[in-house]
């Protein structure tokens, strides 16, 4: 049983294929809370993301060692944002710290975060000035990072994933909000109190392979794209204009160069064969990036839930929300 008369720590783990670090990353938050933060008892929270190998039998391992661990287990994989949202809303600490189980989000700044909301701060965030990662990839999200802030029409905070610590205000905030497509690092920006920043150096995956693709930073820059920016849609309506102001010129020019010059001038196949590919092109790129608009809305139109659970695991029956 938790005690009544300390403030608790609710930290959240997402996993997925994390067998050889949910042990370690348990053992770590648990020794850096006892250590750093005696005055605060704790909660530690997986929630799996429909794992292919022995990560749930290892949670439910730990869950039977020690009740202030709790676990939900969703029928399958729902994605790299649902899940890890779906977790922080079922949290009952007094603040929720997500954390991922590589090692990559320092467990050593836990305490840092702790002492800032000590002082008033609702939202304690980490932002990466370092990273030990794949240093094209570090780039390649610093430039998105940079690309996103500069469009969105809400402020965007560079290098900021999700890691830091929630004041359960926030947290309730999160629970009113039913989005079935949340992009939290958006919400944080757009409907966050006043917070404190903290700089830190990201780490290198302790094991594992990681679990992002080409697909899935697509996948989340265009979720942040069509939330947070206007930009497609207002970029689409001005190239179409200019573009159509060009052809307009040029369609013009070569009916005033064939009424100077009738028998001689001959522009042959090859300017309009340009204008149709190029046209088409345009066309096509503008139909996607209308199409991710309106996937957005249809998700969001359906109101699916955010996950579908298929275990519980040390829930009392008043913990549920």
């Amino acid at each position: 049983m938790q005690d009544n008369k300390k403030k608790v720590i609710s930290v959240m783990i997402p996993t997925y294929n994390e067998g050889k670090n949910a042990r370690p990353i348990y053992e770590a938050v648990r020794d850096e809370i006892t250590d750093k933060c005696p005055n605060y008892d704790y909660e530690i929270l997986f929630i799996d993301n429909k794992s292919e190998d022995h990560t749930r039998e290892i949670i439910e391992d730990i869950c039977a060692q020690d009740k202030k661990v709790k676990a939900i287990f969703n029928c399958k994989n729902f994605g790299q944002f649902n899940s890890p949202y779906y977790g922080m809303i079922h949290t009952s600490g007094d603040c929720t710290i997500p954390l991922c189980a590589d090692f990559q989000d320092p467990v050593e700044l836990i305490p840092v975060f702790v002492s800032e909301w000590e002082k008033g701060y609702k939202l304690v965030i980490g932002r990466k000035t370092k990273s030990k990662e794949n240093p094209i990839m570090y780039f390649l999200r610093g430039c998105y990072y940079k690309t996103i802030k500069r469009m969105s029409s809400v402020e965007m905070i560079e290098q900021f994933t999700g890691f830091g610590l929630y004041d359960k205000s926030f947290i309730e905030t999160l629970r009113q909000l039913h989005d079935p497509t949340p992009f939290i690092r958006g919400i944080v920006a757009e409907l966050g109190p006043e917070r404190k920043e903290i700089e830190y150096e990201q780490q290198k995956r302790r094991a594992g392979k990681t679990h992002n693709n080409f697909y899935t930073l697509f996948d989340a820059a265009m979720l942040s794209f069509t939330s947070y920016t206007k930009v497609g849609m207002r970029m689409a309506t001005f190239v179409g204009f200019l573009i159509s102001l060009l052809s307009f010129m040029v369609g013009l020019f070569y009916l005033i160069a064939k009424l100077v010059s009738w028998n001689s001038f001959s522009a042959g196949y090859a300017p309009t064969m340009i204008a149709v590919f190029f046209m088409g092109g345009v066309q096509l790129a503008f139909l996607g990036l209308l199409a991710e608009y309106v996937m957005s809305m249809n998700t969001r139109i359906m109101n699916r839930p955010l996950v579908v659970e298929e275990k519980r695991i040390n829930f009392d029956q008043e913990d549920g929300v």
